[in-house]
């Protein structure tokens, strides 16, 4: 039975229906030292639906659905004319269409909620800056990006809260797996999408709390915990034949303060990886067809990322367009440090320096210009290559949301 009455008309039907969006186009131009035959491309990045229905009086549910890279296909067509007429698969489309979130939501009063399902762990600012006019560049932040899931999506319940300017959430989601692990994006492929479950042996806990003071200013603190080894599809972690633990702890701390024409932020992110030589020893003998890294593992990480724009516009009078030029600098090691067997490798020490412009010709639809250019390595030899090789890319993107 449904716990509203059923709508007589097809307008308070509708009424209970909400639909959201987002997209973005982006080209690129490569100048790379590490990968001088690196070519230029364009890429439908993505398109994000928000599909919403109120269910009852405080009672939400919301979906969302991303088509990634244009999407992807598989047809089977019949050729007359090669291979004495055959029938032949044909891939139409090399994105992925996935169901990133679908929760329900509690309105259980004005400034508490509690949600069940699957749905964004609200961490750091990546999280909170992700549609197209909402951050610099025309990708979402490389720093967090390269060290933990964005967006970052799991399965559990979450309880948020309101206190004046405070802004509280906790949640309880399914682990990590540690077999997706790898040197150079450390945790991030362990965010479990490639199996049709999730395995949740090993579950995780999150929270998070900002303190506002602006309307879109605010300060504030992340943190996740929670095992990674039991969640390994084919076998559990050992140490000599004894099980192990590889327990998984992220924090950071942001702020971000947007007044008038100026923006700044700036998030500093650490996490450690328990047993990080055990996972990268277990991990080296991972059956090929599960398509891992099998690479070494650090046992700690470590990013920084700093940023300020100014709307240049906002100094003519007249327009209700905006014109932010912005700067932005990042470092992130994805091996900042190593434990047991795995050696630091100075390839996973990454500095970006990035300036562009985002011009707001409307207030939903960005245009977006940048010129980075990324550092790897230290005074030391990379892999026979040079210390310090550059990667230089120039950028172009558009940006909406409805």
């Amino acid at each position: 039975m449904p716990a509203d009455p059923t709508p007589t008309d097809s307008t308070s039907v509708l009424d209970r229906f909400s639909l959201a969006g987002y997209g973005t186009v982006n080209y690129f131009n490569y100048d790379w030292e590490t990968v001088p035959e690196k070519r230029s491309v364009v890429d439908l990045e993505r398109f994000v639906l928000y599909p919403g229905v109120r269910l009852a009086n405080g009672v939400r549910l919301l979906g969302e659905i991303e088509i990634e890279h244009g999407g992807t296909g598989v047809t089977k067509e019949f050729d007359r004319f090669e291979e004495a007429g055959e029938f032949e698969n044909e891939i139409e489309g090399g994105g992925e269409v996935t169901l990133e979130q679908l929760n329900v939501t509690f309105d259980l009063r004005e400034n508490l909620r509690l949600r069940a399902g699957r749905f964004k762990i609200p961490f750091g600012l990546a999280s909170v800056n992700d549609e197209p006019p909402e951050y610099f560049a025309t990708t979402r932040a490389e720093m967090e990006a390269q060290m933990i899931p964005t967006n970052w999506y799991e399965i559990g319940v979450q309880g948020e809260a309101s206190f004046g300017r405070v802004d509280v959430s906790a949640a309880v989601v399914n682990g990590l797996n540690s077999a997706e692990f790898s040197a150079a994006n450390w945790v991030v492929r362990g965010h479990q999408q490639k199996f049709e479950d999730v395995a949740a042996e090993d579950l995780a806990f999150t929270g998070r709390v900002d303190v506002r003071f602006g309307e879109e200013s605010f300060a504030g603190l992340s943190g996740y915990i929670g095992d990674s080894a039991d969640n390994r599809r084919k076998s559990t972690l050992l140490d000599g034949g004894e099980e192990v633990s590889a327990l998984v702890s992220v924090v950071d701390a942001h702020v971000q303060v947007r007044e008038g024409p100026w923006t700044a932020r700036g998030v500093l992110l650490y996490g450690h990886l328990q047993n990080s030589s055990v996972v990268a020893d277990n991990n080296r003998g991972l059956s090929n067809n599960l398509n891992a890294k099998r690479t070494p593992v650090g046992s700690d990480a470590l990013g920084y990322r700093v940023e300020g724009g100014v709307d240049v516009l906002s100094f003519l009078t007249g327009t209700a367009q905006r014109l932010d030029v912005f700067g932005r600098y990042s470092f992130y090691d994805t091996q900042w440090r190593t434990d047991g067997s795995v050696s630091d490798d100075p390839l996973w020490e990454r500095s970006v320096a990035a300036a562009g412009l985002n011009w707001h010709v409307a207030e939903p639809v960005v245009l977006k210009a940048e010129y980075s250019q990324r550092v790897r390595g230290r005074e030391r030899s990379v892999r026979g290559g040079s210390a310090g090789d550059r990667e230089t890319t120039i950028s172009f993107g558009l940006g909406f949301e409805f």
